[in-house]
């Protein structure tokens, strides 16, 4: 495969272009609606359209970018692109802005395409720095949205759209070019890839997180034009530099939110984020000014920023076999989490004359998921001692306060022979050898309730019948108050250490 700086410059690149394109008409709606009149559910609508189809077809890019390779996949998204771009720049009715708005979606959907292909050139510690630095690739809607105005000041909405034109045409030759024609494909079908992650949770888990961070930002990039120029009275160029300046922080975050979940641990990182975006949408609720406002929006392009970069850490992570699908269905529920609120902000306003309850949803879907990662850390932690549990070398049994087996490892099969079906539910005296008195075990038991631990050699007796000599360590198990719940023993075999 080429050389890995080139292809993450050169697809970093490609997704800036491409969400440049997406973000068209959002960006010069406050122009359009001058030549072609709408109300404000068509506005909106308009606004939102390209978000559809930039978000469901994210799931068959990523795979077949995972099958063809990113070369070919973005080399024919920027040449779909041209019709809709030129389209639009001649369109003359709700009805041609709605088509040239949703093919324009394309732009949006190419972001699967490098998440999926640069992890395979790349080790498993990198992937989050390295998807943060292609996620850079959003800052494509902060040259539009800012750019974009300022050029149709002086040109025209529509010659505006047709500079993109050139633009396309260029990326297209660089893809060409510079695209990596022996990047590592993968031929499963996409059948047998979805088949093979639907029904894990974590991948539900991680499009809702997705949804609120990804989409947050589409959202916001997509309604803040508009709603600066409605509700605060700003002119177009204002509201664009505005909406401009959140796109770069919540861009820039992006990297240092895949790095920080390369170093610390990604669940703890999200917990703080979705705090973080719950607290913005209350104060978001309730702002009474430009000021306010200003804050709460800087706030969520700071958590969601983060956010983004820390999911398609864990994506990689935990889907390295169908990275392309996973890859594909994470960032279209990301996608549709930027669809659904312009609508619902503008319905809601509609109804009750403010945006309020728009954003204590959002700050609400950010506490569920805040306790949806809680749950995700810690039954991450109980695997993890359940795998070092199983992959110990020495016998483990754990009992109930009553003496009665609720689980062994793998070892204590191994040196006992008894199956771990045949031990849980019995007692410790399944293994007793009769050798030792009543005594003894009294010791063992004053030892366990005076110091916390009884440790000691110890012969037992094995399936088949054979005695065996163990050194074995008890100790008790208690819960947050003190109280015991479990006892654990561990051991090892010493048989022939005893018998030498």
């Amino acid at each position: 495969m080429k050389k890995p700086g080139l292809q993450l410059s050169l697809q970093t690149s490609s997704l800036v272009v491409g969400f440049m394109v997406w973000v068209l008409i959002s960006s010069l709606m406050s122009y359009i609606t001058v030549d072609i009149p709408l109300t404000s559910g068509q506005a909106s609508i308009v606004t939102a359209i390209p978000v559809i189809l930039g978000s469901l077809l994210r799931i068959p890019i990523g795979f077949y970018a995972d099958r063809f390779g990113a070369r070919l996949i973005f080399l024919i998204s920027f040449l779909i692109l041209l019709f809709p771009v030129f389209y639009l720049s001649v369109a003359d009715s709700f009805a041609d802005l709605v088509i040239g708005g949703l093919i324009l979606g394309v732009g949006g959907a190419i972001f699967s395409i490098g998440v999926t292909s640069l992890p395979k050139y790349y080790p498993k510690e990198k992937h989050g720095f390295i998807n943060g630095v292609y996620g850079v690739g959003n800052i494509g809607t902060a040259v539009t949205t800012f750019g974009a105005p300022i050029i149709a000041e002086s040109i025209g909405w529509q010659d505006t759209m047709r500079l993109f034109l050139i633009l396309l045409l260029a990326f297209s030759a660089l893809v060409f070019i510079f695209g990596d024609r022996k990047e590592e494909k993968v031929k499963k079908s996409m059948v047998e890839q979805i088949q093979g992650v639907y029904k894990n949770a974590t991948l539900w888990f991680l499009c809702l997180f997705y949804f609120i961070t990804f989409g947050a930002f589409v959202a916001f990039t997509m309604f803040l034009p508009s709603f600066l120029v409605d509700n605060f009275g700003l002119d177009a160029v204002d509201a664009g530099v505005r909406t401009a300046i959140f796109i770069i922080i919540a861009t820039l975050l992006r990297p240092i939110g895949g790095f920080l979940a390369d170093k610390f641990n990604a669940f703890i990182i999200l917990m703080f984020v979705f705090i973080g975006v719950a607290f913005s949408g209350i104060l978001l609720s309730f702002s009474p000014d430009i000021i306010w406002y200003t804050v709460g929006s800087l706030a969520v392009a700071v958590t969601v920023g983060i956010g983004n970069g820390t999911v398609f850490k864990l994506v990689p992570l935990y889907f390295s076999k169908q990275a392309g699908i996973v890859n594909g269905v994470v960032s279209a529920m990301g996608g549709l989490g930027g669809f659904f609120p312009p609508l619902l902000l503008t319905a809601v306003n509609n109804i009750t004359g403010h945006h309020a309850i728009a954003f204590m949803l959002m700050s609400e879907f950010a506490l569920v998921s805040f306790v949806i990662v809680i749950f995700m850390y810690y039954q991450e932690r109980v695997s993890t001692e359940g795998k070092i549990i199983e992959g110990a070398a020495e016998g483990i049994m754990v009992t109930n306060k009553k003496g009665t087996i609720q689980n062994v490892n793998p070892a204590f099969e191994r040196i006992t022979g008894y199956t771990k079906e045949e031990a849980i539910g019995n007692t410790p005296k399944l293994l007793s050898s009769g050798k030792h008195d009543k005594t003894f075990y009294e010791n063992m038991w004053d030892s366990i309730n005076e110091k916390g631990f009884w440790e000691g050699e110890i012969w037992n007796k094995r399936k088949n019948g054979d005695l065996y000599q163990e050194l074995l360590s008890i100790s008790p198990v208690t819960n947050n108050v003190g109280e015991i719940k479990y006892y654990v023993g561990v051991f090892n075999d010493i048989t022939d250490e005893g018998m030498s």
